[in-house]
């Protein structure tokens, strides 16, 4: 690893060949207009600009690409597109390949460009903003901000070239919101009040006019420095900014007075910045705001560009498939999603997923392109994370268009269950880095969430409590109640505490969540389970069916329909159930527990070596619990797997050295000729 030394800043890079006299052996500017140093000296770039454009995408892709795929990217039907191909890449190896150096790799079709010792200013962005810049320090965020000399490939504007025209308007979003993150945070890390932090958030308010929170801060830091006249005139210019736009700008006008109100040197965090909740986003007037008492994670689903040959950016499909995932996520009831009408309003004026996110104040925003080739559609989709810029989660879909609405259907159901997870996921581990002291309602139920699914007794109990205070923090918030009753219903199955007072526990906070909303599937699955555990399946059925009429998206009420039919309902029903809700969350933290339904429901049918088969599955999962290991048993038995179900009664007797079948049976609601065929198999290898 050396360190080569780019206008001032220092960058770590990877280096095959010493570079020279200390400088990196190349140094490709793209954040502003190309440029290329080798050693220090600026290098002439040929006048071309699809040679500067092979070039740039090259460099930032991740793999080899085919030379089809940049012939179709670059050049609307000439002649000889892989002859004008050869042509420039004849004239970026002049640029790049050294003596002993070739950097313009071809591996059959493929075409690359190995930069690994050079510094690429965009491939720094890029991998900062991948790994987090929420720990960098100010140095190094101050190094990154100096990378950007103007907007990315500046200049570079190729005409009937649509196909690389998407890709430089992505690019540029990206990096454009990637500035804005940096600048973001270098504002937290100086002194806000400061120079330096006037500049940064002067720049970062250049980029997104319309960025409340940076506005909020930036008026804050002229009342502290007493700057009250610029306050006024800045106030003033916004507010028409914001008019122009149909914007509600009085949040502002009540933040400037009340900035003013403070007393000198007054912050309102470590930071001096002010960190306002996202009710008080700037977003048109019809837009709801969220009470800050009952605060969710909130999401913005901009429309769905239409890539498809000869279409216009936006498709009756594309804008479909937007409105079917807005609609599903709102069914959830865990997320705050801003309406339909306010984020297509925003892409007709051609705001960006990135920008749109900072003009709405919103946590996450969802984006996507949809592209139909003959009878196939593709369809890419990613989540990311406003204030940092930061991808949670992508994924791409390719399906056969048999049916075109069936498969969009197929598609917003995985989805919507996606970024479901996803944000639960990333709330969850934004909360565990938190002192429990400093937690809101929403953060202290993530916590909760983090430890509920760990499957262990002390998790549970530390659940419990992490639940506990969020319904004190907010005796409104409905999924905090479900919570609770999830782990009293864990408490009761796990036989960790006494089973009927267990389940009584588990049934009251059902109640009590779905008196607090009854819209929300949680509830209603929580109340299913807690059904299930007072022996009456039949209306367990009914709660359960109703929490996934209400949101055909939400796994935990598949898989929960699933673990009641296995036991003593349809066993066919089960196994649908149980493959709906792995296809829906593939990595869900039960997944363990679905496995096993699907299990059950064989062993049920007659089917054992299915059976056995799906329960080694379940047993092979983390956090598979002592019951998990129980139905492994008697699958196994029953498919003449003597030895393997000996194997893992003797792993559970190393922990539980007095648990078999009676205590398994206890646990579950089998119909009596299932329960006849477990006691069957368990006298028979021993663990009766």
């Amino acid at each position: 690893m050396e360190t080569g030394v780019v206008a001032g800043v220092e960058l770590p890079m990877e280096s095959d060949s010493p570079p020279v006299s200390g400088m990196p052996a190349l140094h490709l500017r793209m954040l502003g207009p190309m440029a290329i140093e080798r050693a220090g000296i600026p290098v002439k770039l040929p006048a071309s600009r699809k040679v500067r454009a092979v070039i740039a995408y090259l460099a930032l892709a991740p793999h080899a690409v085919a030379r089809s795929h940049l012939c179709e990217l670059l050049w609307d039907v000439p002649d000889d597109p892989r002859g004008e191909l050869r042509w420039c890449l004849s004239k970026i190896r002049r640029l790049f390949d050294g003596p002993d150096r070739p950097r313009v790799e071809s591996a059959g079709d493929g075409v690359s460009l190995d930069l690994s010792d050079c510094v690429v200013d965009a491939s720094e962005v890029g991998r900062a903003l991948e790994a987090g810049v929420e720990p960098l320090s100010v140095e190094r965020l101050q190094a990154l901000s100096a990378l950007f000399g103007g907007e990315f490939l500046e200049g570079l504007d190729i005409d009937r070239n649509p196909e690389f025209g998407g890709w430089l308007t992505a690019q540029r979003r990206r990096f454009r919101a990637g500035q804005a993150t940096i600048l973001e945070h270098l504002a937290k890390r100086v002194p806000p009040d400061s120079e330096a932090g006037l500049r940064c958030l002067e720049k970062l308010l250049a980029l997104t006019p319309f960025d409340q929170r940076a506005h909020e801060n930036l008026l804050a830091a002229l009342a502290r420095r007493g700057r009250i006249r610029e306050g006024d005139e800045h106030l003033a210019a916004t507010a028409r900014l914001y008019e122009a736009e149909g914007f509600d700008w009085s949040p502002l006008r009540d933040a400037w007075r009340a900035a003013k109100a403070r007393p000198p040197g007054f912050a309102t965090s470590p930071g001096g910045i002010i960190l306002p909740s996202a009710s008080s986003a700037i977003v048109p007037p019809d837009v709801p705001v969220v009470p800050a008492a009952s605060r969710r994670a909130s999401i913005a689903v901009m429309p769905f560009l239409d890539t498809t040959p000869g279409s216009t950016a936006r498709g009756r499909l594309a804008d479909g498939l937007a409105h079917d995932i807005i609609t599903r996520l709102a069914k959830l009831r865990s997320l705050f999603v801003i309406a339909q009408g306010t984020v297509f309003a925003l892409g007709d004026r051609g705001v960006g997923p990135e920008e749109a996110g900072r003009t709405l104040n919103v946590d996450y925003v969802a984006s996507g392109t949809l592209r139909r080739e003959g009878q196939r559609l593709a369809i890419s989709v990613e989540l990311t994370e406003t204030r940092t810029a930061h991808i949670v989660w992508a994924d791409e879909y390719d399906e056969a268009l048999d049916d075109a609405l069936g498969i969009l259907d197929e598609i917003g159901d995985r989805i919507v269950a996606s970024i479901a997870s996803e944000i639960e996921t990333a709330e969850r581990n934004r909360a565990i880095l938190k002192p429990p002291s400093s937690l809101d309602a929403w953060e202290a139920y993530h916590r909760g969430l983090w430890h509920m699914y760990r499957f262990n007794r002390a998790d549970n109990e530390q659940a419990q409590q992490f639940f506990e205070t969020a319904v004190r923090l907010d005796s409104t918030f409905a999924r905090a109640y479900a919570g609770l009753s999830f782990t009293h219903f864990q408490s009761a199955f796990q036989d960790w505490a006494d089973r009927e007072r267990e389940a009584e526990l588990a049934f009251e906070f059902a109640g009590q969540s779905m008196m607090i909303d009854d819209r929300d599937p949680a509830a209603h699955w929580s109340m299913g389970r807690a059904l299930w555990l007072r022996r009456q399946p039949e209306q367990a059925v009914v709660e359960l069916q109703t929490a996934v009429d209400l949101s055909p998206n939400f796994a935990l009420g598949h898989y929960t329909l699933s673990f009641v039919s296995s036991q003593s309902g349809d066993p066919h029903a089960a196994i649908a159930s149980s493959d709906r809700s792995r296809h829906l969350s593939p990595f869900d933290p039960l997944l363990f527990a679905m496995l096993a339904t699907r299990a059950l429901a064989h062993f049920r049918l007659g089917q054992y070596d299915e059976a056995a088969d799906w329960a080694l599955k379940a047993v092979a999962r983390p956090n598979a619990h002592v019951h998990i290991k129980g139905i492994a048993v008697h699958c196994l038995a029953m498919a003449g797997r003597d030895d393997e179900a000996r194997a893992i009664v003797a792993s559970i007797h190393q922990a539980l050295p007095n648990y078999g079948c009676d205590e398994f049976l206890s646990a579950f609601r089998f119909a009596p000729e299932a329960e006849a065929l477990i006691r069957k198999s368990a006298k028979r290898i021993g663990f009766a």
